[in-house]
């Protein structure tokens, strides 16, 4: 790594309708190095980042790329053949066509005016063998699962020929093996002389992978130095200006009631979609007042259960039980609300928010039928009131409640949908990643609200694809592994070599129900 910057922000700002974004903020990056870029959600990350790869203009500051001054008005494009290349945490393939045909979108080789198909895919191939990727070039997207799509989009930037790769959150969705994989990659592109901005919640992930860091707070630069030379408190403290600390779940309040039973839940493969996960035998208990977590690697089944629970997939055979009666599995989220079950989902932009209304439609959409007047006008005083009330109590960062959810953090995303479903007062609240793309700080806040809703007799389930957050909350934890719940261990004697070894390994006795 070289002391001479590669990319030198200083003294950026932006402003939307309402809310400033970015006050003064400065990043610096070196050639060949992983840099990390902190902050808590709000904190001004995403709008640096858009400004930075051309698709948002800066209303001031200025932006140096290896000693040249870039134009505001630069195109998305236009940054790419400068050689920066922006990884988003929502990808940008496009799933009906092949590995090959997005890792060249509108750069295909050609011959005679066709795409030359064979070195099309011959070089693909050169590509991913030389990240150390074993894909089809020929596979279409949409049958990848999600890490593999994070690697399609590495190898893209790389031809590219990309001198700065930012990667947004580029390990929200991967388990911790792939994550392994993920973090080579990252150490050959540094090798390389390929500089990386590294954009993450996992504090881990800065010390293991992240030279030197930068931190943003409030749209404002606040510090940056060597990783090497600060602790995770430390860099805790910088990003939320206090400390936080990430304990277990001291008390259980779990009871004796059981408010939810599943039984023998299977469901086989489908030649419709042959990569679903194959569910065996899966029965689970939740009682009144535990949190009941999900462990397990990306498509263990954790997820797909959860979506059986709540009546939003189909399975084979299988029954629950809710509060002692019995039924066959719902047929549609409607009815798994009506019936007192909540889910906030995995995929937040896709499954849970309607991006461009507000946060206010947004959070009281399904809570309607309970704020109308005589059934037929909406309360609006009653709207409002709910709303500033979980604004509150999840610490909410927003201009308005009529401000469009798309434009908020992905953070306070998830805090609206969590909201949603804390306003509907559920018997059982299922919620899968609760605090993916969550900052430190935030974190603590949401676990403390999920303990709550437990001491208020709520049957909580947990899916999280962090063992530590698995185990910080957890009165029980259900270990998935290749559709089936091979343990359940108590959650304050859980380790994660426990964890990891049933989820990777397995067990010699057969598996058991939760």
């Amino acid at each position: 790594m070289t002391e001479r910057s590669l990319l030198d922000a200083e003294g950026i700002e932006k402003s939307f309708p309402g809310v400033r974004a970015l006050g003064g903020a400065n990043l610096r990056v070196r050639k060949g190095e992983v840099h990390a870029l902190l902050g808590e959600n709000g904190a001004g990350k995403s709008t640096l980042l858009k400004i930075l790869a051309g698709a948002q203009a800066a209303d001031g500051g200025s932006i140096l790329f290896d000693g040249t001054v870039l134009s505001p008005f630069d195109t998305p494009l236009k940054r790419q053949q400068l050689g920066i290349v922006t990884i988003y945490q929502e990808f940008n393939l496009l799933p009906e066509m092949s590995v090959a045909e997005n890792i060249y979108l509108g750069r295909e080789p050609r011959r005679f005016g066709l795409i030359d198909w064979r070195r099309l895919f011959d070089d693909t191939r050169a590509v991913l063998s030389d990240l150390g990727l074993r894909l089809d070039p020929r596979a279409r997207v949409r049958s990848l699962s999600v890490a593999e799509q994070q690697m399609v989009e590495i190898a893209r930037a790389v031809t590219f020929q990309a001198r700065l790769i930012i990667m947004d959150e580029p390990t929200a969705a991967l388990s911790d093996r792939e994550v392994r994989v993920l973090h080579r990659i990252v150490a050959d592109l540094r090798a390389r002389g390929v500089s990386i901005i590294y954009v993450t919640h996992r504090l881990i992930e800065v010390m293991e992978v992240c030279d030197r860091f930068t931190v943003l707070r409030d749209g404002c630069f606040v510090a940056d130095g060597l990783v090497a030379e600060h602790g995770i408190p430390d860099l805790i403290r910088l990003m939320v200006g206090r400390d936080v600390e990430f304990i277990r779940r001291p008390v259980s309040t779990a009871t004796d009631r059981v408010v939810l039973k599943v039984e023998d839940i299977n469901r086989a493969r489908s030649s419709r979609d042959p990569h679903a996960t194959e569910l065996r035998d899966l029965s689970i208990e939740v009682h009144a007042g535990e949190i009941l977590g999900f462990a397990g690697l990306v498509g263990a089944g954790r997820t797909e259960l959860a979506r059986i629970v709540f009546g939003a997939d189909r399975c084979d055979d299988g029954v629950l039980w809710l509060g002692g009666g019995e039924m066959r599995p719902l047929r549609s989220p409607g009815e798994a609300l009506r019936k007192g079950i909540a889910l906030v989902p995995e995929d937040r932009k896709q499954q849970g928010c309607f991006l461009n209304h507000s946060v206010r439609q947004n959070m009281v959409l399904p809570n309607l039928p309970a704020l109308a007047r005589w059934k037929i006008f909406v309360d609006d005083a009653a709207e409002k009131a709910l709303v500033e009330h979980y604004r509150k109590a999840l610490s909410i960062r927003m201009p308005s409640q009529s401000t469009p959810i798309g434009k908020l953090s992905g953070g306070n995303q998830q805090k609206v949908l969590l909201a949603r479903c804390m306003a509907l007062a559920p018997r059982v609240l299922i919620v899968d990643e609760p605090t993916r793309g969550i900052d430190i700080g935030a974190k603590a806040e949401v676990h403390q609200v999920l303990a709550d809703m437990a001491a208020n007799g709520v049957g909580v389930i947990v899916i999280s694809s962090e063992l530590s957050e698995v185990m910080a909350v957890s009165d029980r934890i259900a270990v998935f592994r290749e559709g089936r719940i091979m343990d359940v261990v108590p959650g304050d004697g859980a380790d994660e070599e426990t964890l990891m070894r049933l989820m990777t390994v397995g067990q010699d006795r057969p598996p058991v129900a939760a």
